[in-house]
């Protein structure tokens, strides 16, 4: 099975540069379709820095086939399928050396890898539904990661990129009905992980924060910056999902349990609660990025980002991140 064409400019222009073997043509060619890879390898691994390099190393395997490609299919679709590839290879070996153990949530070790992805290395101008908000949040990759790899393949090639059975199949080197039935098994799954969202991922959805969203966000950092625990008590959804990651798991908490449980942990103890903080979005989500000003230090220095999922004017999931070792989001150091 293949997605059967006529060669189109880039394809013609690609096979061309696969017989001259110009290294730096193939470079200007391959190299618009990086921001887009990397975000597919980052809905299969959750992790930042591996879709970093699953990306260079489809670049790299791109290139050693180069001569196999006949431009039976576009060269798009040729691209992602080395990189879906190398994915499922890549979480083989991953699951092998991190067994899941018992103190690990139902999602398996792949949470532990979690990490945030900064909005200014999505796409500038997507096709179909790459970026779409409701496929890079959070809630979303993770409960991807309750699927085994070859369903994952399945559920993001099918309903996120909106390709038909046949090409996935072709992609994954399995049946079509196959492809059909690992579909449906992960549909289910999402289901369960998702039941409050809307599962129609190829709807063109939006990309902009609302109103309300900026607004909460607003009144988070002020009520951080003041220590004001009621407000941030008011500022939460009784139901809410916690995480605080690497930390495996994520906690169900009340409001009230959740500001104790900061105040228990030092988060507000005296001499550690001068805060300033900034707004930032990644994976199209408001966070607050928190910096900590220790006693005698005179600047505030990077501490957490948190990422929210404001519904309907109350936080119903916060997850932390350590922010000083990912400087791919670009934070400044201190204040």
């Amino acid at each position: 099975m293949t997605d059967a064409r006529l060669p189109g400019a880039d394809e013609a222009t690609f096979i061309a540069v696969a017989r001259s073997g110009d290294t730096a043509r193939f470079a200007r060619i391959t190299e618009p379709h990086r921001r887009e890879l990397q975000v597919h390898c980052y809905r299969m691994l959750a992790n930042y820095e591996d879709a970093q390099d699953m990306t260079q190393e489809t670049f790299l395997r791109a290139w050693n086939k180069r001569e196999s490609f006949k431009g039976h299919a576009a060269l798009r679709t040729w691209l992602y399928r080395i990189a879906t590839n190398a994915c499922l290879e890549f979480l083989k070996k991953r699951n092998d050396r991190t067994p899941v153990t018992a103190e690990l949530p139902d999602a398996g070790s792949e949470v532990r890898y979690l990490q945030p992805y900064p909005d200014g290395m999505l796409p500038e101008d997507p096709q179909e539904s790459v970026v779409a908000r409701e496929t890079i949040e959070l809630a979303f990759i993770v409960a991807v990661q309750h699927l085994p790899p070859r369903q994952r393949a399945v559920l993001i090639l099918r309903d996120v990129l909106g390709w038909p059975a046949s090409k996935a199949a072709d992609a994954l080197e399995l049946t079509v009905a196959s492809v059909t039935s690992a579909l449906q098994r992960a549909r289910v799954t999402m289901r369960e992980q998702l039941p409050a969202r809307r599962l129609d991922w190829r709807s063109p959805a939006t990309h902009e924060l609302s109103n309300d969203e900026r607004a909460v966000v607003k009144s988070y950092i002020d009520a951080h910056e003041r220590n004001d625990l009621d407000g941030l008590t008011a500022l939460l959804r009784e139901d809410l999902r916690f995480a605080m990651l690497p930390d495996p798991g994520e906690l169900i908490l009340t409001a009230k349990d959740a500001v104790e449980g900061w105040v228990s942990n030092g988060l507000f103890q005296h001499g550690y609660d001068d805060w300033r903080c900034i707004t930032t979005t990644v994976n199209r989500m408001p966070a607050a990025v928190l910096y900590r000003r220790t006693p005698n230090d005179p600047e505030y220095r990077l501490f957490n980002i948190a990422v929210l999922h404001i519904v309907d004017g109350k936080i119903a999931e916060l997850t932390g991140f350590d922010a000083t070792d990912k400087p791919w989001l670009d934070l400044p150091p201190t204040l």
